[in-house]
């Protein structure tokens, strides 16, 4: 539960039944990790947030309210979480694009999350989902609001030792995890799939690949089977809040936490892209 919101800046947690965001899904979302009252890699989810409101042709919301909003809530706080949506607005019935749009932004502050499985950090189990992603390029890569096909892989289990799930598409290609990405190391390559039908890019996502040089490590992205997935030396997943878990049960292959995924770890957090804590 949210310990405090705003909708276009007013300190109320209460939308409008006629938005769209409600209504169609018609919205994107970023979630930021805070750390020290200092928002982890805002201009990175400005960025993909922009990018998706143009992918939707939904107005950009202004970075400065955004910015003095979320700041306004992260006073005196050690670690917790953001959470910005952006939607449509408001609208009638039907699909059809409002003609005077007026963007709902809803900026949430969360508590740090709290995990059943114990240490993370030190290693998790992961499991093999059974549901499929679709492919839809269009809407590839970005965070907009329409998550039942997460929802639907993550009901799969209720084992609260297994950490996350992984997804692959309908033709049999690894993608993600229910709320991560993934990478896996093999010999001195860092592989992680291409999400150009499918998938969230996420922002670790894209510093692990960028720092991947500094590391001397490669960098594959391409499409990934589940057989060259199991053969895997380390693999880890990535998110914003989560920063680095590695996997150690991999389905019924186990796995150790490797050096490598060690040290992408500690490079992260040496430039404050996830938190010192994760």
């Amino acid at each position: 539960m949210a310990i405090k919101s705003l909708i276009n800046g007013n300190s109320i947690d209460v939308a409008s039944a006629q938005d769209r965001g409600l209504q169609y899904g018609d919205g994107l979302f970023e979630t930021i990790a805070i750390e020290n009252e200092f928002l982890l890699c805002w201009d990175e989810h400005i960025e993909r947030l922009q990018l998706g409101c143009g992918r939707l042709k939904i107005p950009i919301p202004s970075e400065e309210k955004l910015i003095e909003e979320a700041q306004s809530l992260t006073s005196h706080i050690e670690r917790g979480v953001i959470k910005i949506i952006v939607t449509r607005g408001q609208g009638g019935r039907g699909y059809a694009l409002p003609l005077n749009v007026k963007t709902t932004r809803l900026i949430s502050l969360y508590p740090w999350p709290e995990y059943s499985f114990e240490n993370p950090g030190n290693g998790i189990k992961v499991r093999l989902c059974s549901y499929r992603y679709g492919h839809n390029p269009t809407l590839a890569g970005i965070k907009h609001l329409n998550r039942l096909e997460q929802v639907m892989a993550r009901s799969e289990w209720t084992d609260t030792t297994i950490a996350e799930g992984i997804v692959l598409d309908n033709e049999e290609n690894v993608i993600e995890g229910t709320m991560s990405n993934i990478f896996y190391i093999k010999d001195n390559t860092l592989h992680t799939p291409e999400l150009s039908a499918c998938g969230i890019n996420g922002i670790i996502r894209q510093k692990v690949i960028a720092l991947a040089a500094e590391l001397s490590l490669e960098v594959r992205i391409d499409k990934i089977s589940l057989k060259r997935l199991m053969d895997a030396d380390e693999a880890f997943m990535c998110n914003s809040i989560i920063g680095i878990w590695p996997i150690i049960l991999l389905g019924e292959k186990l796995l150790e936490v490797g050096e490598k995924t060690t040290r992408i770890k500690i490079l992260l957090q040496k430039y404050n892209f996830i938190s010192e804590l994760s």
